[in-house]
């Protein structure tokens, strides 16, 4: 009986349990996606900086600007779209599409639970592993 009780508990628990992320694929996605405008090394420089005409941002220090809580939600809003950004005169590339791929639910730094896919997440992570 104890050993029912205990699977049913963990089959009932499992779906709340953290979601995986893969900090290398993030960091294989961004480096084919991001580091032409934020630089190898996510400093900011990279190498399309000159023709742009608003600078891109270091993204080493997103925590550090946002009284050192990664903020989730304005990372996955600029990568998907949702939250767009003027670059060079235009609209930063909206790259959600590139990073479409399984629904998932993640606890945005507010607690509340904010849908996005499995790549952004992973990119995320690896955003989040950067700070300095």
């Amino acid at each position: 009986m104890k050993h029912l009780i205990a699977t049913f508990a963990f089959i009932c628990i499992a779906p709340l349990t953290a979601i995986a992320q893969d900090i290398s694929t993030g960091a294989t996605l961004y480096q084919r996606h991001c580091a032409t405008c934020h630089g190898v090394d996510a400093d900011g420089k990279g190498p399309m900086r000159p023709a742009l005409l608003l600078q891109p941002p270091s993204l080493r220090d997103l925590a550090a600007r946002n009284d050192g809580t990664f903020p989730i939600i304005r990372v996955v809003s600029r990568i998907d779209g949702r939250d767009p950004l003027v670059s060079h005169g235009s609209p930063m590339p909206v790259y959600g599409w590139y990073f479409e791929g399984e629904d998932t639910a993640i606890k945005a730094e507010t607690g509340q639970p904010i849908l996005t896919s499995q790549p952004i997440v992973d990119l995320m992570a690896y955003l989040e592993s950067i700070q300095e």
